[in-house]
């Protein structure tokens, strides 16, 4: 992997403040140097929002998709259609990476919005599709491609990790069109998740918004002090 400029990834589940809080270091990363701030998600759940606010029939729709998503999730099985679904979006956050990839090879600092992981398939940011002896040979194949698909997109591993805790309620009240099983779910696996050996910063979103910006800052700071005095050894070898 390229170490051309730093990547620093936001983490958390929905409801964590990962958005205001980006648009917060964003502002003040790019007071000295030129950063991309990448989403990295697949936006299955805006997905799910935009058909719930269809007319008449959004909302039982929504419902629908959520029962097949959950079922599908604790069967352990996956039919072919849903699995064609499930890779299409993680299709979709794989050319994010990929657009996110050519930018830090021009030296463009990273900030993102989520990022792939492999440690808790399955869970938040990892693969959808599940292994089983009662999928098809199709969707066992589409299962092992995406598997793949993450364990590349997760050998980049971040410089940082800024990950944000948040409770069910705090959530829940910030996200209120949210699923709250779904939410539940995202924020259990919050805590489990890591990506290989890059350091992890973790923070309560429900202290005060400066007090958590401040320590996040601080960390970042020390990273791009670090990747400065790197990049200047090597422009000046003793």
């Amino acid at each position: 992997m390229s170490k051309r400029a730093p990547i620093i990834a936001l983490i958390g589940s929905d409801g964590s403040g990962k958005t205001t809080t980006g648009s917060a270091l964003l502002e003040w990363m790019r007071r000295d140097r030129p950063v991309a701030f990448c989403h990295l998600g697949k936006q299955t759940g805006s997905v799910g929002r935009l058909i719930a606010r269809l007319p008449f029939v959004g909302k039982r729709a929504d419902r629908r998709i959520t029962r097949t998503t959950e079922k599908t999730r604790d069967a352990g099985r996956t039919k072919l259609l849903p699995a064609l679904i499930m890779f299409l979006f993680s299709m979709r956050r794989v050319l994010r990476f990929r657009r996110m990839l050519k930018l830090h090879r021009q030296g463009v600092v990273i900030l993102t919005d989520r990022y792939p992981q492999i440690a808790v398939p399955g869970g938040l940011d990892g693969p959808a599709m599940t292994f089983s002896a009662e999928n098809s040979t199709v969707v066992q194949a589409l299962a092992t491609l995406e598997r793949g698909l993450y364990a590349w997109m997760a050998s980049y591993e971040p410089d940082l990790v800024i990950r944000l805790n948040v409770d069910v309620a705090t959530a829940a009240a910030r996200k209120p069109d949210h699923n709250l099983k779904s939410l539940s779910r995202k924020i259990a696996d919050v805590p489990r998740l890591s990506f290989g050996d890059a350091p992890i910063l973790d923070l309560d979103s429900t202290e005060p918004f400066e007090t958590m910006i401040l320590k996040a800052e601080a960390a970042i700071a020390d990273v791009l002090r670090h990747h400065d005095s790197v990049a200047l050894e090597s422009k000046h070898p003793c």
